[in-house]
């Protein structure tokens, strides 16, 4: 079991690393480029804030389509697998399309209510046409992971992420674009990872699939039940954002402006180990719905205690790496020769003692989320998303007069917390999935 699940985690792990390291890179280009490095960083945070929203208002068709072709191939369904793969790139394309046409007001009113300046704005309309592509490969990534492959993902999100990085820095320095650089080498970088997800998807499987019958693609039947899925995972995907989104509004309208910068940085720090948990997450979400689809009770009971042991330790290992080398991860972002560089890192001090605690607050929460969605159990994901999101406010509004800044690190990190034990406890402590293939 442990094989089994590190062939899908590692894979995963070494994709989900280089998300962060274009998060770091695009930081700190904005670091170095201009006088001002807060401002920068703070332009690109608001900017990228908005495509986050924008991003994880669709990541349902990934989540969506994980689990069902999961089960589906679990259950030796290839015909339904094909049909899968269909609705997944079907609605995607529909997605994209609808995110470009209604770009302005969307863009208007995000600047607007995030107080995006002339920098951000122009961000946003250079990055806008990536979109379409980062939801079609969405689609394609959901499904290559519930056919339990995670080496064609990896192999893209390297290429994509390879593509950016080297881009930004070409047109940020190179052509002197600044952040603008930063988005069209985002647009560059999104389609040529369809292009590969494409050809590798008819590469590996072009034998394997079945003919598409349109029909079966659009059958009432599986098409409510997709749709179910992903209505719950929508609601527990807007909550996400109002708490991130909420998160660095506030810190925009901190008194001291450069708590914006400060914040954004430890965020950072809270990605990169985010999304090392997430390739346990995403083998969770894999072989959960595999052996719910083959009905072996035994086998996804092991599979969920390896996963969550497995996310425990990697939750540890980075308490340690935060406190041994924050100091130096926090350097990365900041260009040591601006002005203002002491007084970031000054003030990260003050707050870096949350950016330690949070990988033991968060070690359930993304194994929780793979097993609800390979189980398809998104009604629970929903449902504790909402408590969690109310605590996360209320305790934000109740704290921020009595001890500032610390209250929206407190209110994110028991906002974590609640995410993994609400769900564990609201499946009867795992018994509710084992029901699911008797």
């Amino acid at each position: 079991m442990n094989r089994e699940i590190m062939r899908i985690a590692l894979p995963n792990i070494v994709s989900n690393i280089t998300v962060p390291l274009m998060g770091i890179v695009s930081t700190a280009i904005a670091g170095h480029w201009g006088a001002d490095s807060a401002a920068t960083i703070g332009a690109l945070a608001i900017g990228v804030s908005i495509f986050n929203f924008i991003y994880w208002n669709c990541s349902f068709v990934r989540m969506g389509t994980s689990g069902l072709t999961a089960q589906a191939y679990g259950a030796g369904d290839q015909r339904e697998c094909t049909n899968m793969l269909a609705r997944a790139l079907s609605v995607a394309a529909l997605m994209g399309l609808l995110m470009v046409a209604l770009q302005w007001p969307i863009g208007e009113l995000a600047l607007q209510a995030m107080k995006g300046g002339g920098m951000t704005r122009d961000y946003y309309y250079a990055r806008i046409w990536a979109v379409p592509a980062g939801i079609l490969l969405f689609g394609f990534n959901g499904w290559f992971t519930g056919m339990q492959n995670a080496m064609i993902p990896m192999c893209t999100a390297i290429t994509v992420n390879v593509i950016h990085i080297l881009c930004s820095l070409w047109f940020a320095f190179g052509l002197d674009m600044g952040i603008v650089g930063i988005a069209y080498a985002s647009v560059l970088a999104q389609w040529s990872g369809v292009g590969l997800s494409a050809l590798l998807l008819v590469w590996k499987y072009g034998r394997r699939l079945t003919k598409i019958d349109w029909k079966e693609v659009a059958d009432l039947q599986p098409l409510k039940k997709f749709f179910l899925i992903n209505r719950d995972i929508i609601l527990r995907t807007l909550c996400i954002v109002a708490v991130y989104t909420f998160f660095t509004g506030a810190s925009a309208r901190m008194d001291d402006p450069a708590l914006l910068a400060v914040n954004t940085l430890l965020l950072q720090l809270f990605t990169l180990f985010s999304y090392m948990n997430d390739g346990f997450a995403y083998a969770a979400e894999a072989l959960t719905g595999r052996f719910i689809g083959a009905r072996d009770g035994r086998a996804l009971r092991q599979c969920m205690r390896r996963c969550i042991f497995w996310g425990t330790v990697v939750s540890v290992a980075f308490v340690g790496i935060y406190l041994v080398g924050w100091r130096e991860l926090v350097m990365l972002f900041v260009d040591r020769t601006s002005p203002d560089a002491p007084r970031i890192v000054e003030l990260a001090g003050r707050y870096i003692a949350w950016i330690i605690v949070i990988p033991i607050a968060s070690a359930m929460p993304f194994i929780m989320d793979g097993i609800m969605v390979g189980a398809t159990q998104t009604r629970v994901m929903r449902n504790s998303m909402f408590l969690s999101t109310a605590a996360y406010f209320a305790i934000y509004y109740a704290g921020y007069p009595l001890i500032g800044n610390n209250a929206l690190w407190l209110a994110f990190t028991l906002y974590m917390f609640l995410r993994g034990v609400l769900q564990y406890f609201m499946t009867g402590r795992l018994r509710t999935i084992e029901l699911k293939i008797k």
